[in-house]
């Protein structure tokens, strides 16, 4: 297209806009073309190791490979859950292999480095690969290059691939479980909780635990209710037990808690029907509601097309105690008795307390910590005289008399059922202090 030769502004302006659309549409098209999957190889048999562990690194140790997941919902694509370094890392290629012909695809990636990075180097990832056409392939290898051997890649099962009915209501996700965890009592404490208020899974993402609590993981691994996914992340990167970079040469914030979170809803997408984003000192308390199932019935009635459900954090300072509740054979267990923890610091003025989730998994695309990123359908915000979520443990506002905390009981509406589950799991696993 040629601009006529005239003076105007205006007829210079439209000119230059309609260039710089062509241009854009046609970068558009150039970059969808790129993208799409090409035949590189026929007739072979697809090879490769499949990997095994929950951490993959690849070839230079800049890209690790979670686990890739089928994903529909716009387009017939692979995305893989990844830790990439935001600035290294250019250019990854999907290698697919289809049965039964054997032909081999190679799709490239598009790199999408989540925005809550919190300045360390690397980053939650989504690595989104175009599948081919005529093909539903099981596995997928990475590549930094769309030539290569297939064979020397390790191959990895996309998970997804078939719909299923949902197995349970609600599962819980924690990540990650670190600096040899010992907070016993409260966890079981947060586990029996837990399953009053109407939870059937339970996914722990492990880095590392005391061996006391190793017991009592495997005693809910046998119940049926935990699930445990090793996270050895220090194994690869240098990680940093705090959420923002401190420019003290770690790699990673908080054992990569983003990336575990993300990979927990798209693990969960198809087998529950709603997944809580929480911490194992964390229970959201109903305060209108018996328990969750009820809560999240009137919530979607009140809220239709929302997806994500954010809760009030409040804290319980685990240093300021209620003498009720003080069961003595639960004193040689470690860890914090929450039922004696009833009173909560008031709010902060001009700070904003920080909330966790309750989302619809197949409407998530990408998370943070204490928001979704990226999804279909609204978020809504939960009044505080609906839920508000019981956090014990170290205070915040440290300086705060007993008299300026605010007490509130609400816990104690099932202590019958707590104090009967926890002394059941502690008789099973044999921490409770012989009478």
């Amino acid at each position: 297209m040629l601009c006529p030769g005239k003076k105007s502004y205006f007829a210079a302006a439209v000119c230059i806009i309609t260039l710089t659309s062509m241009l854009a549409v046609s970068y558009l098209r150039l970059q969808k073309l790129s993208h799409q999957p090409k035949v590189i190889q026929e007739g072979r048999r697809c090879r490769g190791k499949t990997a095994n562990g929950t951490i993959t690194a690849l070839k230079g140790n800049k890209t690790f490979i979670i686990s890739p997941y089928f994903d529909d919902r716009e387009s017939k694509v692979t995305r893989l859950i990844g830790i990439v370094h935001h600035k290294d890392v250019k250019q990854l290629y999907c290698w697919f292999c289809c049965h039964p012909n054997g032909k081999i695809y190679v799709s490239k990636a598009k790199i999408d480095v989540h925005s809550d990075r919190f300045g360390f180097p690397y980053g939650a990832a989504d690595i989104v690969c175009l599948e081919p056409e005529n093909c539903d392939p099981t596995h997928v290898s990475i590549h930094q290059s769309p030539n290569g051997n297939i064979d020397q890649l390790p191959r990895f099962e996309i998970k997804n691939r078939k719909a299923e009915t949902f197995s349970v209501d609600f599962t819980v996700c924690i990540s990650a479980m670190f600096g040899n965890y010992n907070n016993v009592l409260q966890f079981i404490q947060s586990m029996e909780m837990y399953k009053i208020l109407g939870v059937q899974k339970v996914v722990i993402y492990k880095n590392n635990c005391s061996h006391l609590m190793e017991k009592v993981l495997k005693f809910y691994i046998e119940e049926g209710t935990v699930e445990i996914i090793p996270w050895p992340i220090n194994s690869h990167l240098r990680v940093s037990s705090e959420w923002y970079f401190m420019e003290d040469g770690t790699h990673i914030g908080y054992y990569g808690q983003i990336t575990a979170l993300n990979d927990c809803i798209y693990r969960n997408m198809e087998r529950s029907k709603f997944v809580v984003l929480n911490d194992a000192d964390e229970i959201i308390l109903p305060l209108k509601h018996p328990n969750w199932k009820t809560m999240m019935n009137t919530l979607q009635e009140q809220n239709p097309g929302t997806s994500v459900f954010l809760f009030e954090n409040h804290i319980f300072p685990e240093t300021v105690s209620s003498r009720m509740f003080n069961i003595s054979s639960w004193n040689t267990v470690p860890g914090v008795n929450i039922l004696q923890h009833v009173y909560r610091e008031p709010d902060r003025k001009n700070v904003i307390n920080p909330r966790k989730m309750i989302v619809d998994p197949r409407k998530v695309i990408q998370t943070s910590v204490h928001s979704v990123l990226r999804a279909y359908g609204n978020s809504a915000n939960v009044p505080m005289d609906v839920a508000l979520i019981y956090h014990c443990r170290k205070a915040l506002q440290r300086d705060l008399p007993r008299e300026s905390l605010i007490r509130d009981t609400t816990l104690w509406r099932y202590n019958s059922s707590l104090i009967m589950n926890v002394n059941k799991v502690l008789s099973q696993t044999m921490l409770q202090a012989q009478k």
